[in-house]
This record gives C-alpha cells, structure tokens and sequence, in this order.
C-alpha cells in the first residue's frame, strides 16, 4: 500500500520556522507608539483611494504588540468588486524609529502575523528592533487574515496522511491521487468563494503596496524569508520606485517552472541529508553503519519498505512514504535539529511510526489533538496552483519522475508527480515565470546559504544576477535562511543594509 498524500509540488512551502522554535517579546509599549496610522495620502486610482487612505486602529495585543486589520481589494483590477482583509501585529520601535519593516517568513501559507508575534527575536535581532517598527502581516488567503478554508480536520487527515492500494506511477495510483486532488479543490472552491481566484503572489504584492502606504511609509523597507524573497522581488518589479531597503533571505528563481523548482529542492534536501549523514556517522550514537552512501542506500529502502507496508502509529494512523519523507524534511531546514532526526530514524527502524509522526505532523501544522493549527496547507496549495503551469499527463510526469530520481536517488522517487495537485485547480495559471530585473529600483540584498535544502543556492546566485540592483551575500553553511541564525558576518551585512544603507561592495562570503 502508498499513502496518498498531496504530493509535493514546492517543498519550499515550508515555513523558515524549525523545531523548538520560540522567542522572546518586550514586556513595554514605547509611549510614541500611535494608536492610529497616518497614511502618505499618494495619488492613486480614484477606485483605489478609499484603500490607499485608510487609517488603521492598533489595539494592545498580548506581550506589549499591537494588532489592526487592513482591508484591500479582493480583485485588483476591480477594486468595486469586494473586499479581503489582512491582519497585523507590529513590535514598535525601541528607539530612534526609521520606519516599518514588514516581514515574511516564507510558504507560501506562513503567517508572517505569528512569526512576529510569537518569535520577533528569530525573526529580527535587537538593532532591527531598536530602528524599526517590526510588522507582521497574514497575506490574503492565510491564517487571521480573508482564508482560504477547504477541509475540516477529519477530512485533512484522509488528504494528507490517508492510504491507497495502487502501486505509486501506475495509471491506478495516478487517477486515485486526481480524485484525491479534485476533492480537495472541490471543498477550496466551494468554502472559499471568489477569493481562492485572487490569492497569486502579484495580488499579494499589490497588496504590500497597500501596507506600505497606509503604514506612512513613502518606500517599502521589507525582510523577507523563502517564499517571501518572490513575493518582494515582485514587489520590486511592480513598483521599482517605492523600493526602499529590500532583504531577500532564501531565494526564489523567479523564472523557474514547477518542475524546475522540485528537480533542484530534491538534489537540495538529498545534499542537505548527506550532510547530516556525514556529521551522524562522525559522531556517536548514529543510527547508520557504513558509509554515507550505505546509509543513503539503507534510508531509500525506509521509504521503499514503509511505501509498500506502512508502519501502525499508537494512534492508529499510518506511516507511508511521503509522510516520512515530510518527517525526513522537516528537520533537515535547520542543522541544529540534525540530533532529533537521528532520534525518530532510530525509532523508525525499530518500527514505531510515532515520531516521525510527530514531525510530519508538526510540519504540516497537526496538533496532537487532531485538529490543525492553521490553514497553511489549504493557502500553500491555492497559492502554488495559481502560481504555476501544470501538466499531469501521464507519460510526462513519468519522464519528469525519471529526472528527478536521477538527481536525486534517494528521495526524488517521493517527490514526483507533483502536477497532479493543481493541474485541475478551478483556476489556472495565466502568466508566465519570467526573470525579474526590477529597472530602477534601489539595491536589493540577496541571501543564500550555500547547502540551503529548501532553496538551493543556486537560486540567490540566479535573482542577485537577474535584479539590475541585486546585490548577494553569501552564507557558506547549512540550513534553510541564514540572517539571525548563522553568523555575524551575514547579521552585520543585513542590518547595516537595512538601518544605514549601506550595500556590500562585493559579496562578504560569510
């Protein structure tokens, strides 16, 4: 038996967030904060004046935030046909103020409002706080703000975690994961409305415009993570001339295809593995014998074994090959969690499905009770299926699976046959994944980390190069991100970008 599972499409949808994640907000509220925003009062549109103009109401939040809502247009080339609305939380500045920085930590589908709210310490260091208003915000379809909704809890589970008996690529399997699909897309359309068809990343840009303005800020200053580096960089290419101070950690190729981008995160996170092989099998303690490749060989066969006879937990759900490929991902973004993925290998091979389990679990936002702590896997699949060209033809998908498993041997078997998810999405990708080179705007800091699983390197390499401004700094290292969790050389780099403007005159290489 195989699970059947949304098969991944972007792995990169994750969250830049990783286990025992936490952190520390101040207990104050600087006296200077307003309660009420002053908009720049900028010409625009006259249908988009009343959004432009608004003046948003901060109301005290739990540990000394503040939270308010936005409303922007639900379709913005008809501002007069509805509304969405976007939450958000902000940490004021702790000193001389510059200005917001608006932060996103990734997905698509993270919350940037939790990020700042439960973890600003992770996502800023104290000279950000100090100059800066740190300001999180829920895009449209995710989590506080206008969601994208589709299953209840139960429903999630059969999606996410439920079995099939078709043997995975046959033509059996392919039209169990299209039913699975269709029902899924089916529930978004039906629960979401109008508004699953307006949640692409150039609609959420707009919208970053919106914030901006109505924040007081004349140019957007913007930190964004993973999946928020293409959201910036669309940005940029909107609205060059509202650039202000742009830090793109964990880059995006903007003109990659779907296939594309799962053919390179799979050699990333097959990297990013033999990474963590070679540091267990040089420690104590490792579950693995031999070699690397030995214990590369002994994983494939994991996922081989578990793919054909999936593991009971002590709950009575079952562990398939994609959800431990999910549990195998999750801790592989940070190298500091490296000891915990040695824990649930030691007990899979034991035979116990509980902690690998708990890690897909906690990747895909399940919560010990049953129920599901947000809506990112709904908002990641909406975003990505308007986001991209899809094909699930059949033999196509086979040749593109073939790919992949060559670049990567391991686990790119586990990682195909990503079309299906969206290929019958209600709404279809219109566009075109083209470079962009953001004419005009101010110089952009570009991050990559050179053994990043989720966004490889040769991503930040490909958008510094693409933005007529871009400019790169390299962090020579593990882990998915690096500002705030590598080294100084990467933290001075950000944060003298970001307070005084000043732009490495060549990549540091930190």
């Amino acid at each position: 038996m195989t699970k059947r599972s949304r098969v991944f499409t972007t792995i990169a949808a994750a969250v830049a967030v990783t286990l025992g994640l936490s952190g520390c907000v101040p207990w104050f509220l600087p006296e200077a904060a307003p309660s009420t925003s002053t908009p720049t009062g900028e010409n625009v549109e006259s249908g988009l004046d009343p959004f432009y103009s608004q003046v948003l109401d901060w109301t005290d939040c739990d540990d000394g935030m503040q939270c308010s809502t936005a409303t922007v247009p639900l379709d913005w080339d008809d501002p007069a046909a509805g509304e969405a609305e976007l939450a958000l939380v902000r940490q004021v500045a702790t000193g001389d103020r510059i200005g917001s920085l608006l932060v996103n930590p990734g997905g698509p589908g993270g919350s940037g409002y939790d990020f700042v709210k439960d973890s600003v310490d992770y996502a800023t260091d104290a000279a950000l706080q100090k100059r800066f208003d740190i300001v999180g915000f829920d895009p449209r379809g995710v989590g506080r703000s206008s969601p994208v909704s589709c299953y209840d809890p139960a429903e999630m589970d059969d999606y996410l975690y439920g079995l099939t008996t078709a043997d995975r690529g046959t033509d059996a399997w392919i039209a169990e994961q299209e039913a699975s699909s269709a029902g899924f897309a089916e529930a978004c359309a039906d629960k979401t409305g109008a508004l699953l068809g307006e949640v692409d990343t150039e609609s959420a840009a707009r919208d970053l415009d919106l914030l901006r303005a109505v924040l007081g800020d004349a140019q957007l200053n913007y930190l964004g993570f993973s999946y928020g580096t293409f959201l910036g960089a669309t940005y940029a290419e909107l609205y060059p001339d509202k650039v202000g101070r742009l830090v793109l950690d964990g880059a995006l190729d903007p003109a990659t295809s779907n296939f594309e981008v799962t053919a390179t995160q799979a050699q990333g996170f097959e990297s990013a593995l033999r990474a963590y092989l070679t540091d267990c099998l040089a420690g104590t303690d490792c579950p693995f014998d031999g070699t690397v490749d030995d214990a590369m060989a002994t994983i494939r066969a994991l996922l081989d074994s578990v793919d054909a006879n999936p593991i009971t937990a002590s709950d009575g759900r079952q562990l398939g090959a994609n959800a431990l490929l999910t549990a195998i991902i999750y801790p592989l973004y940070q190298a500091t969690a490296w000891q915990y993925l040695s824990d649930m290998f030691d007990t899979v091979l034991q035979g116990s499905a509980d902690g690998a389990m708990q890690f897909a679990d906690a990747y895909n936002g399940r919560n010990a009770t049953g129920t599901y702590a947000d809506n990112s896997t709904e908002a990641f699949m909406a975003i990505n299926c308007v986001d991209y060209a899809y094909d699930d033809d059949p033999a196509a998908m086979r040749a593109q699976a073939a790919e992949i498993e060559a670049l990567a041997p391991t686990i790119g078997t586990y990682m195909a046959y990503g079309d299906i998810s969206c290929a019958n999405w209600p709404y279809a990708f219109t566009g075109e994944r083209e470079e962009i080179h953001a004419a005009g705007a101010a110089p952009i800091l570009v991050v990559g980390t050179t053994n990043d699983p989720a966004t490889p390197y040769v991503w930040a390499q490909s958008l510094a190069k693409q933005l007529d401004s871009g400019q790169l700094v390299t962090y020579e290292g593990e882990g998915h991100t690096a500002y705030n969790k590598s080294n100084s050389c990467v933290n001075d780099a950000v944060d003298d970008y970001l307070i005084d403007g000043t732009v490495p005159t060549a990549d540091p290489m930190c």
